[in-house]
């Protein structure tokens, strides 16, 4: 069984009702929600010009593969209305793949650990609510570390 750790966000529409049936979807097609983080109101990271999101991180067992589990990200967030335009842009829903086991992978098209995780505080803060002594693979610190020394300062509140 993979365990693999989800970063959920959307700041397009009715953010918690959207990321409610994201859980769902991923449940469904990847595998069973085992423990799920406080829902947070995020300032949008990397473009400020935009509606807050809220965020959410789950933990998910499953049996397939994390390069079927990224196609299947995609399926769903394609299915729920995600538009690619600009990087950072506005987003009814974003699903990334924060940690998966404590796999590295580095491909073209697939990053694990997720390559920012210790730069934001969006993710730190619910990673760090389920699991302050999970170790980053890449840097060999806990969450708890990692959200301890993060320079961003952008405001994250729980709901």
């Amino acid at each position: 069984m993979n365990k693999v750790y989800l970063l959920l966000g959307s700041n397009i529409g009715d953010s918690e009702k959207i990321l409610s049936n994201a859980r769902q979807k991923i449940s469904k097609n990847i595998g069973r929600v085992t423990r799920e983080s406080q829902l947070y109101k995020t300032a949008a990271w990397g473009n400020g010009n935009q509606p807050d999101f809220i965020n959410q991180v789950i933990v998910v067992e499953t049996t397939i593969s994390v390069h079927n589990c990224m196609d299947t990200i995609l399926s769903i967030e394609h299915t729920m209305g995600r538009v690619r335009t600009t990087k950072n842009a506005p987003r009814i829903i974003d699903i990334d793949i924060l940690y998966f086991n404590k796999e590295i992978i580095n491909l073209p098209h697939l990053v694990v650990p997720h390559p920012a995780i210790q730069l934001r505080r969006f993710v730190l803060v619910p990673l760090n609510e389920l699991s302050p002594n999970f170790m980053h693979p890449v840097f060999n610190q806990n969450n708890h570390a990692l959200l301890k020394n993060c320079a961003d300062e952008l405001n994250v509140k729980k709901i």
